[in-house]
């Protein structure tokens, strides 16, 4: 797929630049430009492959592919124009601008192809690599669940091997996995993979092996091309965050968590405003339609103010369009008993207050769009936790408290995920790690998911 996409976009870039006539060629050009072509093929495979990016744990990855593509195809242009302006060759730099964009974007919509490909692959168990999981009972259970959730990732766990664990189990009693041992010597976990056919070996938290041991199991199966995965009890915990470092032959791994002060908080306000400002004006038209709607079709103000907690638990008037009747809240404890939320958030798919209009509205989230107001002025971000109401805030955990450390979001990962259809645990879960793992450019992801999951509008009502 690569070797197409490459001989496509640099025979295009020869084709447009040139033309099909060798009259349309220099003279003397004709043959060198054939050769650099075919030359520029072939270096642009090969640093794609120099680049990893088609390593079988990197295909289908995601972002972490994409940046190995377009790392390696900028290296190779940028050394192309280095060598072009150290032995003065005059490289026709439409030739160059051409082939360049094409290619990358030609190679970045194949990676997206090959990987929902994969996806599909994945979600009826193939295209996977086995895995032995190694560890504690809860540590194997933990991981094998995750793995079992992500199946996006490639990792299919068939097995799990308990060293010194209670020589009586034999089947995991979470996940289900087969026991395949408990003896803490090297040959016995060899014996183990290849009875499950395992391609990979999963190390998790709490295994019982001396690391003499783990040491003699590598390098056996390095031997034996099998891979070697170490997980440790670190969950919810994004990419960026975790740095290695190599002191005295172990490999620690520091975690650092990202803080919204100083320079990182002025960017985030700064982004806030630019991007309100611009859908404010963008949407001023669906303000006017949607208000003159609201006013037009039920009796009642336009807007609808609802006090939230924001940031440091500071209470601030949200502002949505109106969607229910008038005496909506005062109705709200005869539907108590039908609530369909998650336990904490008051939910009811065919809740009797919303109006014909605003069933629409909330389909589409337009309801939504005068936060953009609170968002200009600073109560709320355009990115982060679901704002809450008091009486959620009241009945908050002390873990859960820590969506207050940043302001509440017009959408975040939970508008992404699901919205109403998630169960209350997910909704922190998710609210605690963009609070964890917060960035501007992960802010710049979950704004552009978000048109999709309003397209799609699963879980708005």
């Amino acid at each position: 797929m690569d070797a197409f996409v490459i001989i496509w976009a640099v025979a295009g870039a020869y084709v447009i630049r040139f033309g099909f006539e060798a009259s349309s060629v220099q003279p003397g050009y004709e043959g060198s430009y054939l050769w650099l072509s075919a030359a520029l093929c072939a270096a642009w495979w090969l640093m794609l492959g120099a680049w990893n990016s088609r390593q079988s744990r990197i295909l289908g990855s995601g972002s972490d592919e994409y940046k190995r593509v377009a790392a390696a195809s900028l290296w190779l242009f940028g050394l192309v124009a280095i060598f072009s302006y150290v032995l003065r060759i005059d490289t026709a730099r439409g030739f160059v601008g051409i082939a360049l964009p094409v290619g990358l974007i030609g190679l970045l919509l194949a990676r997206w192809l090959l990987r929902q490909h994969l996806n599909v692959n994945r979600q009826g168990g193939s295209s996977m690599s086995r895995l032995l999981v190694l560890g504690g009972p809860g540590a194997v259970a933990h991981l094998a669940s995750s793995l079992f959730e992500a199946r996006h990732a490639g990792y299919l766990p068939v097995a799990a091997y308990m060293p010194r664990g209670d020589p009586s189990m034999t089947i995991e009693p979470e996940s289900g996995l087969r026991v395949l041992g408990h003896q803490a010597d090297t040959s016995a976990i060899l014996e183990a993979i290849e009875q499950c056919g395992a391609d990979a070996v999963a190390v998790s938290a709490g295994v019982q092996l001396h690391p003499q041991t783990l040491r003699h199991l590598g390098w056996a199966l390095a031997s034996k091309n099998i891979g070697l995965i170490m997980a440790p009890a670190l969950t919810d915990i994004a990419g960026p965050r975790i740095h290695t470092q190599q002191v005295a032959g172990l490999p620690l791994i520091h975690v650092t968590t990202p803080t919204l002060e100083g320079g990182q908080r002025v960017a985030k306000r700064l982004f806030d405003v630019l991007a309100a400002s611009i859908l404010l004006l963008l949407t001023a038209p669906v303000f006017v339609v949607a208000g003159l709607a609201v006013k037009i079709t039920s009796q009642g103000p336009i807007l609808f103010r609802q006090e939230r907690v924001g940031i440091q638990g500071r209470h601030f008037q949200m502002l949505k369009f109106r969607s229910m009747v008038v005496n909506a809240e005062q109705r709200l404890s005869e539907l108590e008993a039908e609530n369909e939320g998650n336990g904490v958030l008051f939910k009811i798919k065919d809740d009797p207050r919303i109006t014909p209009l605003g069933k629409i509205l909330r389909r589409y989230s337009i309801d939504e769009l005068p936060q953009l107001a609170n968002v200009f002025a600073g109560s709320m971000s355009l990115v982060g936790p679901r704002p809450p109401l008091p009486k959620e805030v009241a009945g908050y955990e002390r873990d859960v408290r820590r969506r207050l450390l940043v302001k509440p979001g017009l959408t975040g990962l939970w508008q992404i995920s699901g919205r109403s259809d998630l169960s209350w645990k997910d909704s922190v879960r998710l609210d605690l790690y963009y609070v964890e793992n917060w960035s501007l450019a992960g802010d710049v992801v979950i704004l552009l998911k978000t048109a999709r999951a309003v397209v799609h509008s699963s879980g708005a009502y």
